[in-house]
């Protein structure tokens, strides 16, 4: 079975990345083990990198690696030539980066909790998922290792 290639808002990177207790924890797991193959931009790893550095959460510069040695290495990383056309009108334009790197990237899903992207998802042509939907979704494709998926 192919491994599904997934684009994750910073906002779930971050929940699962910081959390580990949280609802998201169980994505690093996912990603770790291989059940669906991350993708980022350097769009979207410069975000990753901005938002890790906010005050809120206090984190030092080693323990920001740390976090980012736990995604990084596991991602696949998509070279964004240009704005791909077609993308629908959103609210947030910094969001676009996300919209680009699916369509970009060739994923099959987009995962978010954020309300503008979750606003376009009947606009755009690759499915757009809550971190709970994605979690359904990847039950049922049928994943061929146990894995922690929350309640």
């Amino acid at each position: 079975m192919t491994r599904p290639r997934v684009v994750l808002d910073t906002n779930c990177l971050i929940s699962a990345l910081i959390f580990s207790r949280g609802h998201f924890a169980w994505l690093r797991d996912a990603w770790q083990a291989g059940h669906f193959v991350a993708l980022a931009s350097r769009d979207t790893a410069n975000e990753l990198l901005r938002v890790l550095q906010y005050p809120k959460f206090r984190l030092t510069r080693e323990e920001r690696e740390i976090l980012l040695a736990e995604f990084l290495p596991y991602v696949e990383t998509v070279k964004i030539e240009s704005i791909p056309e077609g993308l629908p009108d959103i609210r947030d334009g910094d969001d676009r980066i996300f919209l680009s790197l699916a369509v970009a990237g060739g994923a099959n899903v987009l995962v978010s909790g954020d309300g503008d992207i979750l606003a376009v998802k009947a606009q755009f042509a690759i499915p757009i998922l809550t971190g709970a939907e994605f979690a359904d979704w990847l039950r049922l494709r049928g994943q061929e290792k146990p894995m922690r998926f929350p309640e």
